[in-house]
């Protein structure tokens, strides 16, 4: 099985996807599909000798949504790891619960247009939450809508910023992400 991440930024859950699958018999990391010039997991897929899809927005939303681009690359699976664009109908169609994404709150709580990294993190202190965590969600056509398909969580403390608790909440990104993922992807084989 082949997969795509899509991601916008530094990359640190593409590079654990990555790393996860780098050996595996069954599920190999094709492609990075990346909307930003200049973001860290450019880098990260050079690294591994992974090719990089530059995703332009009119293409994208207006566009065939680089569905063909996906399958000429013999894509069955994507990823979301950090990619901060909605995804179209087009691409959700052709990949019918076969993208995932990760949100960094307990959904159905914090999630949504705007609701990422800091901005989820600011909501949940301000909300006086005892716990916040992650979601790995199956993507539909709505914001951080589709079934669930795990969550782990973490204490949200006191003294709390944005900052400290976007850290506990990334060591449960990259402790579950990857795996999740693997379970998931055996589980349609």
């Amino acid at each position: 099985m082949n997969i795509a991440i899509f991601a916008s930024g530094a990359g640190s859950n593409a590079n654990k996807i990555i790393e996860h699958f780098s050996n595996h018999q069954l599920v190999h990391v094709k492609l990075v599909a990346c909307n930003k010039p200049g973001a860290g997991v450019i880098d990260i897929a050079a690294s591994y000798g992974i090719p990089v899809l530059m995703i332009e927005k009119e293409k994208f939303f207006r566009g065939n949504a680089y569905v063909e681009e996906l399958k000429e690359a013999g894509i069955d699976f994507v990823v979301l790891a950090g990619f901060l664009w909605k995804v179209p109908s087009a691409l959700i169609n052709a990949y019918a619960n076969k993208i995932v994404n990760i949100h960094p709150a307990l959904l159905p709580k914090y999630g949504g247009k705007g609701m990422y990294g800091n901005f989820v993190h600011a909501a949940v202190i301000a909300a006086k939450e005892k716990e916040s965590g992650i979601t790995i969600h199956v993507v539909d056509e709505l914001y951080d809508h589709g079934s669930v398909i795990f969550q782990a969580t973490c204490p949200v403390l006191p003294q709390d910023t944005p900052e400290t608790l976007a850290q506990r909440i990334h060591a449960l990104e990259h402790q579950h992400y990857p795996a999740v993922i693997e379970q998931f992807l055996l589980q349609q084989l």
